[in-house]
């Protein structure tokens, strides 16, 4: 692939820090980009956070720039687009009543038994998603140097990813963010993400390019590199501008 018809990004620690909003910077280059290509941003986290991490930090633009915008929280099961009357649902694919108690149960007896469930979090350590249940072993607003420093190396959380799995097989178990691990329907990752936007746009995948923080092997955006979609690895979102300032020039205009 020399030119790409869609970009798609992961979002924590790629377009900004985790749970935060973008930088200025970073709204400004994702619209240039948007004059030129399809936009994909695909992450764990749910619509709220795209809303108010990404979208509402978006410079004024024009209904066609918007357009070209496509969301995909809990990793492509729910899809929604952008129009100056705001965020419209293409599709939400949910949890049953009955998936989500056999994952919230499972998630929190196996942190308590692994020593794992913090006791005074910075917020909700479980969270209902809709298409996903999400663990967030400090809470959903600790502070980043706290979520950095609480496993550097992966290996809590992907003993509990490996203890949950055990207990529902039917259901899809991974490691999330820095201090999260996702449940959802068998299947579903970020390449499920990106199968979801073929299909959609009609852009083939061989079309695409992405770009991520965690294409290690144990990482979220993984998934993405192993299906053969052309990747770029950054670290931060300051890394992201620094490529977009390149890429974008060599991009054509719509």
């Amino acid at each position: 692939m020399t030119i790409p018809r869609l970009v798609a990004f992961d979002l924590d620690d790629t377009l900004a820090p985790s749970k935060t909003a973008i930088d200025p910077r970073i709204g400004d280059l994702l619209l240039a980009l948007a004059e030129r290509v399809e936009v994909a941003i695909i992450s764990g986290g749910q619509l709220q956070q795209f809303q108010t991490q990404v979208v509402e930090r978006l410079p004024q633009t024009d209904a066609e720039t918007l357009a070209q915008f496509h969301l995909m929280p809990t990793c492509g099961t729910q899809y929604y687009r952008l129009s100056p009357d705001g965020v419209s649902t293409v599709y939400a694919h949910k949890l049953t009543d009955d998936e989500k108690e056999r994952a919230l149960t499972a998630v929190r007896e196996e942190a308590e038994r692994l020593g794992l469930w913090e006791a005074e979090p910075w917020g909700d350590i479980l969270e209902d998603r809709g298409s996903q249940i999400t663990f967030s072993a400090l809470g959903q607003r600790a502070p980043l140097d706290a979520k950095t420093a609480w496993d550097p190396t992966g290996e809590k959380k992907n003993t509990l990813r490996d203890a949950v799995a055990a207990r529902i097989p039917d259901l899809e178990v991974r490691s999330g963010g820095s201090t999260s691990v996702d449940i959802t329907h068998r299947g579903i990752d970020k390449a499920y993400g990106m199968r979801q936007l073929e299909q959609e746009t009609g852009i083939a995948l061989d079309d695409m390019l992405f770009v991520g923080d965690r294409l290690d092997e144990h990482g979220n955006d993984y998934p993405v590199l192993a299906m053969g979609v052309t990747c770029h690895a950054v670290d931060g979102w300051e890394d992201t501008a620094a490529f977009l300032d390149e890429l974008i020039p060599t991009l054509p205009r719509r």
